[in-house]
């Protein structure tokens, strides 16, 4: 059975309406990524040096990451020698195969929950990355699942930065627990506690700074979030989600390292999946942290935001590959009949 029919089986029952957000929302990445690489593979016919030194051109555009494609040509590399491949075209199901393996291991791509009580969930990132706008997304998904949320203004620092939360929190229809703009951040994390203690809340999701006005170590103050959280809650945060956006490529796969190595990240979100061409960063990010890609935005409606699946992407990204794989198979079938 070939690569790409075994992928299609193996979400055959994934729901088709997740399938084609993920579709629409990696088109950018399809057209500069999948289509480039079809094209090499059309006009270089065989596989020499030439062909590797723009293979690895392709793949550093779409923002694979140098590190990544290093070792992706070289494994190609290897069984190309291996299996004695000439023809280029013979190795496009092998690339498949590798970016597949690459994002493999997201295992704990599903966000952990509480076994009992409340769920604590911290976000952290720099400004403008989407984290609100995430929070508010995720809200919604919880309700339409029928959980309780609460909301937690965390981020006192940033002008507009409550009022943002508030109208996320109108909109899906949760609360949001606030204090003054310039109010220590700890001192509401422990409000919001509370409050999701007293009315049993199943969720609670807390916003936090991406940056400090004053000198303080954004660093610093994160950590006495967690304790704060940690003291009332000592199963809590489940998650500290740190949220990226994907138009900024290698500047995203940068960030998370800084904030991964010392804020006790768990996962991360992408946002902003469907504004870039450079989708290849979920791979880069993927194999060089040891970090599992969560959630990630494949549009702007409150459904876009998506929890991650490596099986999903995949097909979305090989769409058009997969349709002519099964348009041969047709073929062949007739020929048979006939």
């Amino acid at each position: 059975m070939s690569f790409f029919k075994k992928l299609k089986e193996s979400i055959a029952s994934k729901t088709e309406a997740v399938t084609n957000v993920f579709k629409e929302g990696l088109a950018k990445t399809r057209t500069a990524f999948v289509e480039k690489v079809e094209e090499l593979i059309l006009r270089r016919k065989k596989i020499d040096e030439e062909f590797y030194e723009e293979l690895e051109e392709i793949l550093i555009g779409a923002d694979v990451g140098v590190m990544t494609v290093m070792e992706l040509i070289d494994d190609l590399r290897a069984e190309v020698k291996k299996r004695k491949i000439e023809d280029a075209a013979d190795l496009q199901p092998i690339l498949s195969e590798k970016l597949v393996a690459l994002l493999k291991g997201d295992n704990e791509a599903e966000l952990k929950m509480a076994s009992s009580g409340t769920t604590v969930i911290l976000f952290v990132g720099v400004n403008g990355v989407g984290k609100t706008t995430t929070i508010g997304k995720l809200a919604h998904k919880f309700k339409s699942e029928g959980k309780s949320v609460l909301l937690a203004a965390g981020d006192t620092f940033r002008a507009g930065a409550i009022e943002q939360l508030e109208v996320w929190g109108s909109r899906v229809g949760v609360e949001v627990v606030k204090q003054q703009a310039g109010s220590d951040p700890a001192a509401v994390m422990f409000d919001a506690v509370q409050a999701a203690k007293q009315r049993g809340v199943d969720v609670l999701l807390c916003d936090t700074a991406g940056r400090l006005q004053n000198k303080s170590n954004l660093m610093d103050e994160l950590n006495k979030i967690f304790r704060v959280i940690r003291r009332e809650m000592p199963d809590a945060p489940h998650e500290v989600l740190m949220v990226l956006d994907a138009t900024t490529g290698q500047n995203a796969l940068s960030q998370a390292k800084l904030f991964g190595e010392k804020s006790g990240v768990t996962g991360l979100v992408l946002t902003k999946l469907d504004g870039t061409a450079k989708g290849g960063i979920v791979i880069a990010i993927r194999n060089e942290l040891d970090l599992p890609v969560k959630l990630v935005g494949l549009g702007e409606k409150m459904e876009d935001l998506q929890q991650f699946d490596s099986e999903q992407f995949v097909h979305a990204l090989f769409a058009g590959l997969i349709a002519e794989e099964d348009a041969e198979q047709v073929g062949e079938t007739a020929g048979r009949l006939d």
